[in-house]
């Protein structure tokens, strides 16, 4: 019998949220609880941990966070979907049987595995496997290979009977995507239907991001402290209404709901999953109730013949450090400071019998680094110095930790060093590959079960993209202009994907498109970034809730947040800094336009 509505919360964003979520959720009406842990940083982590403990390589937080709830989630029949398990779904099972065991109840665990692709490394060695963004071949030692599964896996899990779904690699939005699939019973050639599932879950996988979490208009979000997580209300024909729970902090507005669709796609049009290939360009976001907001207009198209493979590698070591210093000229001292201490044990590693650095970084905080060159202010009074250096040999880099606290005797105005004497890690980069599916199977196991669980092979190997928003000159002003920050006419969001970063911008008005076209161009947004920026700049348009998308290649300095030594490894600041951007209106836009377009 197909379900008429069904009411998904989330419960968790990323390794380390809060355990408070659960309980929030479980004072509404949900039909399911569901997490996304992962990330490309995480799968890294969870590598080193791995290696340490066979059982470990999972995200014990979500055992956790469950545990005072098992009782509750078995007294409702409210159903569980994880991808907690990462590297080590099995074990993360076992973790979820044991507390529900001491807890005395019966609760169906189910795990799905395949997406470890390590046994077939010398297959894809042979096959000439290659990173997809950099053309870079397949490491010859990489620590993991795991596939983004896809949804499927997980409904044919609920359809078994699971409880609880523990998966390992799969793509965000599938935790979502899976029990609307077996609650509903839609087909795989069910592009629209899974497309819109799609976007749902991609709303809804970052937690409070949606609810006004990271919010343009933060000043106009209540209650910090106690933000909802979402609750998102599915109909069978794919549209839903996204709402937080009653009495919580937060907001959830057309504009909080659409910076979540913006958040880390690439081509808006042609955004590839393993399911399906969306096309969001036209959605629709409709409130339709205080902090309810209705999603249509998603379309689909046959997903690809490939998963997408997330590779770990170490390639050395990194260490990193900050200082702070105040009173005047802090910033120049600070800049110098951390000149002299790269300089000073550049030295004394040659001197040990070690290489150079394989690189350095400096940037200081306050001194307006990270906006670029042209907002230097090494005058600023108080300041925070960021020295990152990386290394192939972790000795060379215990010499730089060494080095760091003499520089206080050195540098007037250095007031601490925070976390004491910096710890040196391995720096490990991401490599992303394509990887034909019938390579990587999925199974479910449940208890001492395992059954295959093959999913069709898609469409093309890679579908193709859909055209980027051409570059239009502004047009002439018919009379007087006044320049105004970005943030005026626009809300914001960034995120990254290996070593590439994403801007969305959503107009605040209708009225306001064309002018963010003509002079939010490509040109301009790569010029602004010039300083970081080593690729180029793509651009598409969202005409559905008036958005565009900014795809900025080479953006990261690295491979993953894990290689990188920038301050702000994943471009979440990005948006945010794009919004300070001068814009010229029409003078006469001053009489209340503006302001009102800065409320939610």
């Amino acid at each position: 019998m197909i379900s008429d509505l069904v009411r998904i919360g989330s419960w968790a964003a990323f390794w380390g949220d809060t355990n408070a979520a659960p309980g929030q959720l479980l004072n509404e009406d949900v039909d399911y609880l569901v997490s996304d842990y992962l990330s490309e940083i995480t799968m890294a982590l969870l590598a080193r941990a791995r290696d340490k403990d066979p059982e470990g390589g999972f995200v014990p937080d979500a055992v956790n966070a469950l545990l005072p709830h098992l009782s509750t989630l078995h007294e409702r029949g409210i159903k569980v979907v994880t991808n907690a398990g990462a590297l080590n779904p099995a074990a993360c099972a076992r973790a979820f049987e044991k507390a529900i065991s001491e807890a005395g109840l019966h609760l169906i665990v189910a795990a799905v595995e395949g997406d470890d692709l390590m046994p077939q490394l010398q297959e894809l060695t042979n096959r000439g496997a290659r990173d997809m963004f950099t053309d870079a071949p397949l490491p010859a030692t990489p620590m993991t290979m795991n596939a983004y599964l896809g949804a499927r896996p997980i409904a044919a899990a609920l359809d078994g009977g699971a409880d609880i779904v523990v998966t390992g690699r799969c793509v965000d939005a599938a935790v979502v995507l899976g029990p609307l699939i077996h609650e509903f019973g839609w087909a795989d050639d069910d592009h629209h239907l899974l497309s819109a599932g799609s976007l749902i879950g991609h709303i809804i996988e970052c937690g409070p991001q949606c609810c006004g979490g990271t919010f343009t208009d933060w000043e106009a979000v209540p209650g910090w402290d106690n933000l909802g997580f979402p609750i998102a209300e599915c109909a069978p024909d794919g549209t839903a209404v996204i709402t937080k729970p009653n009495g919580t902090g937060g907001l959830v507005t057309p504009a909080t709901v659409g910076e979540q669709v913006v958040y880390e796609i690439g081509d808006p049009g042609a955004y590839v999953l393993p399911d399906v290939t969306c096309d969001w360009r036209n959605v629709k976001l409709r409130q339709v109730g205080p902090d309810r907001v209705h999603v249509s207009g998603a379309v689909g198209a046959p997903g690809p013949s490939t998963y997408k493979v997330s590779v770990t590698n170490a390639i050395g070591y990194r260490c990193m450090t900050t200082a702070m210093f105040s009173g005047l000229d802090a910033a120049a001292k600070a800049r110098r400071a951390g000149e002299a201490l790269i300089s000073r044990a550049a030295r004394m590693i040659a001197e040990a019998g070690f290489g150079p650095f394989d690189e350095t970084s400096l940037e200081v905080i306050g001194a307006g680094d990270t906006f670029g060159p042209r907002h230097r202010n090494d005058a600023a009074t108080e300041a925070v110095v960021k020295v990152g250096v990386r290394h192939r040999d972790r000795e060379a880099l215990e010499i730089f930790a060494r080095e760091y606290a003499p520089m206080a005797l050195i540098a007037q105005g250095m007031t601490g060093f925070f976390g004491g004497r910096p710890r040196v890690a391995p720096a490990i980069e991401i490599v992303h590959l394509l990887v034909d599916k019938e390579l990587a199977i999925p199974a479910i196991r449940s208890g001492d079960d395992t059954t295959p669980c093959p999913v069709k092979t898609g469409g093309d190997r890679r579908p193709s993209g859909t055209p980027p928003l051409e570059e239009t000159l502004p047009p002439n002003a018919d009379g007087p202009v006044r320049s105004v920050p970005l943030r005026a006419l626009a809300y914001g969001r960034s995120g990254d994907k290996g070593n590439r970063a994403n801007i969305g911008l959503i107009a605040r008005r209708p009225e306001f498109v064309d002018v963010l076209k003509a002079q939010v161009t490509c040109e301009q947004v790569a010029d602004f970034f010039a300083h970081y920026l080593e690729g180029g700049v793509t651009r598409w348009e969202l005409p559905g809730f008036h958005a565009m998308n900014f795809l900025l290649d080479g953006i990261l300095g690295g491979a993953g947040g894990t290689s990188t030594l920038r301050y702000d490894p994943q471009g979440k600041s990005f948006a945010a800094m794009l919004l300070g951007m001068p814009i010229d209106v029409p003078a006469d836009w001053d009489g209340g336009l503006l302001v009102a377009a800065s409320a939610p």
